[in-house]
């Protein structure tokens, strides 16, 4: 990666003297593999491996790593209990994905041809040249390309629907054809010497994914062969050996420090024996117990403010929990209860119909991905955490296809959440977490009023505090924005995070949160600390008042505070918004509204827009029509990583003193 030298000395030299001195120790180890990494690269081997963990020969090694336990569920007869609907997908994926046909981050249907070029950016083009990982420029900023496109790759688990296709129909093809890609892989990417190396946790991802497919396939006849069994574990090794070396540790750590401990977990669990090994789970497990408490606040919401990353984020911490109970080892109480939280969390935060609010940053990413529910489904992750830590309260609240559950825990499991007795949605406040929910089984109000991710250094956060998504009478009116793109567009990357792109006051065009540097894409100044002065949740209609501090930095400061009621027997929501501080300057104020992709907008008279979505017509009013001018504009919505849909964005203008703005979304009639 091209580094600012100088700006990383001046970052540094402001940390704690402790962390300045480890991150020099883990910057000399890591530089250190300049000269290891080819020699590993070349020479081991299956006498290493088997060195390395004390056994004979490949074949004793093969059938004792095939005993050990795995989140597979054994002695199941997955044709028998997989619904239709799902057989059908799942073999559909499988028929793509063993002709090398993948549709990823956005891109469409992509040929990727034999053997797979696994150092390019096939959306744009441009290729890494194999290189010492660290070596490599990954971020380009004078050019078009996205790195997430051959990490997604080569993170196989576009594979996996073989693997389960193998599991249902027993047919070879799918052993053969996921056994040739791990084959090109390996011999394309050598240890430490590629792009697909460039990312601690990328190999640690991986990890989850070879193990997987070693349990799917460890007794199918392609995969009978000493050759390819000895190169598969090596190098399967070398990736637990790589990700305890790469660490990607600092004072603030997010997921990428997460899935490193959760891939040490795992290949730590999976091969068992040796000094290595039990080092790995060793160090992965204290990283996981360390980490839960400082990265999710006691009501179970992931401090990088993005809803789709708490989705990744549960995930790494669970599925390495739920490994251990299998393998005998234990989870504390306290361990327990806080992922639990987090399951409370996204059972509140999931709407009926199976969608999220796309709050904060969102790739997509997955641990072990094994449902056919779209990628905005996070339901199955309520069932999971309720069903692995027996909690009633989440398996009434799960939801939603059990694709996910069944795979990983068993066709039991799948029918117990199937049958629970479902809970009624309510309302639910996050404090700690900055997120509120005003909810019932036909309206659910999404709000943020939380700190701006990772600690206040900016993370997956947007500059989004006091926004939010609404559905009334279970039709989805107002959505975010969505996060895009990352590298590919610096340009783009900043308008989707930027305060424009979000239902919250700006300021004379100020960011609520300034931006640092246009290349900084994952940090922000915290000037929008938010202030919530009331929450009060009621039979007949929830209340919250909330500011923030963003613009106490104007000459004139200005104080954005927002209330808003649901009522909830008619599904009427009102938004207020007021300015507190320097009441007589003279300030721009924009309120926007961005609709969901779909809902159509037309001004129906003064201070009315009809909305119509689903069939059904809303209004949006507003007060007072003569303060305040209105435009419909062209906005743009992402719901998923590179893709972009168009929607209405509604925008108040006022310039002058301040005053309040009052606007109420209800059904129509």
């Amino acid at each position: 990666m091209k580094r600012d030298i100088l700006g990383m000395i001046r970052r540094g030299l402001r940390k704690p003297p402790h962390v300045i001195a480890a991150r020099l120790a883990a910057e000399l180890a890591a530089e250190s593999e300049r000269l290891v990494a080819p020699k590993l690269a070349r020479s081991f081997g299956t006498r290493a491996l088997l060195r390395a963990l004390g056994k004979n020969s490949i074949d004793q090694l093969w059938h004792d790593l095939g005993d050990r336990p795995f989140p597979l569920p054994q002695s199941v007869s997955w044709s028998a209990v997989v619904p239709e609907d799902e057989r059908r997908e799942i073999l559909s994926r499988a028929d793509k994905a063993v002709g090398r046909r993948v549709a990823l981050l956005g891109s469409g249907d992509v040929e990727l041809g034999r053997p797979i070029d696994w150092h390019t950016d096939f959306k744009t083009g441009h290729r890494w040249p194999p290189a010492f990982h660290r070596s490599i420029e990954y971020n380009n900023p004078e050019r078009p390309s996205d790195v997430k496109v051959p990490w997604e790759l080569s993170r196989l688990q576009w594979l996996m629907p073989a693997g389960q296709a193998y599991l249902l129909t027993g047919e070879e093809r799918y052993a053969e054809a996921v056994r040739s890609v791990l084959e090109e892989w390996i011999e394309a990417n050598p240890y430490a010497l590629s792009v697909n190396w460039a990312c601690t946790m990328e190999a640690a991802l991986r990890i989850l994914v070879w193990t997987w497919f070693f349990h799917v396939f460890k007794d199918s006849r392609a995969w009978d062969d000493e050759e390819f069994r000895g190169r598969f574990l090596a190098s399967l090794y070398l990736h637990g050996r790589f990700t305890e070396r790469h660490l990607e540790k600092s004072d603030v750590n997010g997921n990428h420090y997460t899935a490193d401990a959760a891939g040490l977990v795992f290949a730590g669990l999976f091969f068992g024996q040796g000094r290595g090994p039990h080092r790995w789970l060793d160090l992965g497990w204290r990283i996981l117990c360390d980490e839960l408490p400082k990265q999710v606040t006691a009501d179970g919401v992931d401090y990088e403010a993005s809803v789709p990353y708490h989705r990744l984020v549960a995930e790494l911490f669970l599925l390495p929990a739920h490994y251990r109970m299998l393998a005998g080892h234990d989870v504390t109480p306290a361990y327990r209860k806080r992922v639990v939280a987090m399951g409370r969390f996204t059972a509140a935060y999931t709407r009926e119909a199976g969608t999220v609010p796309l709050l904060g940053d969102a790739d997509d990413a997955r641990a072990l991905p094994l449902g056919t529910q779209p990628i905005n489904d996070h339901r199955y992750l309520v069932g999971l955490i309720g069903e692995i830590f027996s909690d009633d309260s989440l398996r009434g609240r799960a939801g939603g296809p059990m694709g996910e559950v069944r795979w990983l825990l068993g066709p039991q499991a799948a029918e117990r959440l199937e049958t629970y007795p479902a809970a009624t949605r309510g309302s639910e406040a996050f404090a700690e977490g900055g997120v509120y929910v005003m909810a019932n089984p036909r309206d659910h109000v999404f709000v943020d009023c939380g700190p701006i991710g990772l600690a206040g250094r900016g993370g997956h956060g947007h500059n989004d505090c006091l926004s939010f998504e609404a559905v009334l009478d279970g039709v989805h009116l107002v959505s975010d924005a969505g996060a895009y793109l990352y590298t590919a567009s610096y340009e783009e990357r900043n308008r989707f995070r930027a305060t424009a792109s979000h239902n919250t006051p700006q300021i004379d065009g100020e960011e609520i949160n300034r931006f640092i540097r246009p290349d900084y894409l994952w940090n922000l100044h915290y000037d929008a600390v938010p202030d919530v002065r009331l929450w009060q949740p009621g039979e007949t209609s929830d209340k919250l008042v909330a500011g923030h501090a963003g613009y106490q930095r104007l000459a004139h400061p200005v104080r954005p505070v927002r209330s808003y009621e649901l009522e909830h027997a008619n599904h009427t929501l009102t938004i207020e918004d007021s300015f507190e501080e320097d009441v007589a300057a003279t300030h721009l104020v924009e309120v926007p509204l961005l609709l969901a992709p779909g809902v159509e907008a037309e001004v129906a008279g003064a201070g009315k827009v009809l909305l119509r979505a689903a069939g059904r017509n809303f209004h949006v009013t507003w007060y007072d029509p003569q303060e305040w001018t209105l435009s419909l504009e062209e906005g743009r919505v992402s719901p998923s990583y590179g893709v972009v849909v168009p929607a209405v964005r509604l925008l108040w203008r006022r310039q002058g003193r301040l005053c309040p703005f009052r606007m109420t979304l209800a059904p129509a009639g």
